[in-house]
């Protein structure tokens, strides 16, 4: 039985149709009643529980021999993730798959980027059987910014660094692959899309999805800062964006492509094109 958290996240949701399409047995966790019910309706087993409530943990992983460890960047993620190691070989988990990042780095000034990787220090060290995934950024970053994009404009501090963006679903489809084989223990997959763009490009190709000209504007940090406290960002959330894209992104220090989801998937991750497409009208603004 695997036990799934982060089962409502673009990557969980996916993750979590595969294993039901496939017959694999598993358990989805998720923090919300309305969640709980909509798993259910699908016949779906799943279980409240909450990164912040250890004994919550604990009952979700009853009867688990396998934890698909993901949850959303915060200031608690360090304790949090770090904790439910903890309880999961408390509860005799054997394997467990996590979602780090691409950046991760003890030293490094962006929060979750050093957070994840003591977490990732932690889960190696704690005598479970692993497998760490560590995408770089996701598509789904540029959902949060379709307010100015369907204004005709882009506004980023990445400069002209390039990105191998991924999307979230690609993650999912790798963890399925992972989860469900037995060679993959002790190994860290650097994950990506299949190019690697700028911001001007990555303009173009959503102005080629929404027909419409969409330029790419580079502010200055305290600007982008500012536009992403007013967007509703945390002040917490907000600095860390502008250092990780005006210092990994824009000072060129992102990873080089890899194909480890080819290898891993025998399937190509999708282009931000295709991406583009599919989120036209989010882009555009339109209700859906």
């Amino acid at each position: 039985m695997i036990l799934v958290t982060g089962a409502t996240s673009v990557i969980g949701q996916k993750l979590c149709q595969l294993l039901a399409e496939n017959n694999k047995a598993f358990r989805a966790m998720c923090r919300k009643e309305e969640q709980l019910e909509k798993f259910r309706k699908q016949g779906i087993d799943a279980v409240l529980g909450d990164f912040e409530n250890p004994e919550s943990l604990r009952t979700a992983m009853k009867g688990c021999s396998s934890l698909f460890l993901v949850s959303a960047p915060n200031e608690n993620q360090l304790e949090c993730e770090t904790k439910a190691i903890d309880v999961a070989k408390e509860e005799q988990i054997a394997y467990i798959v996590r979602v780090s990042a691409s950046d991760a780095n003890l030293r490094t000034l962006v929060p979750w980027a050093k957070a994840h990787a003591y977490i990732d220090h932690h889960l190696r060290a704690s005598g479970i059987a692993w497998t760490i995934l560590k995408p770089t950024a996701f598509m789904q970053n540029f959902l949060t910014m379709t307010k100015p994009i369907s204004k005709g404009f882009l506004p980023q501090v990445g400069g002209k660094g390039l990105v191998g963006y991924i999307d979230a679903q690609d993650i999912g489809i790798v963890a399925y692959h992972v989860l469900t084989q037995d060679h993959h223990k002790r190994a860290t997959y650097y994950l990506n899309g299949p190019e690697a763009l700028d911001m001007k490009e990555i303009a173009l190709k959503i102005s080629e999805a929404i027909s419409k000209k969409v330029r790419y504007i580079h502010l200055p940090s305290l600007a982008f800062r500012i536009l992403l406290r007013t967007f509703g960002a945390s002040r917490w959330l907000a600095n860390g964006l502008v250092v990780q894209y005006a210092e990994v992104v824009a000072k060129n220090h992102d990873h080089d492509l890899s194909e480890e989801v080819y290898r891993l998937t025998n399937c190509q991750p999708r282009s931000f094109s295709d991406f583009a497409n599919e989120h036209k009208d989010a882009f555009l603004n339109l209700k859906s």
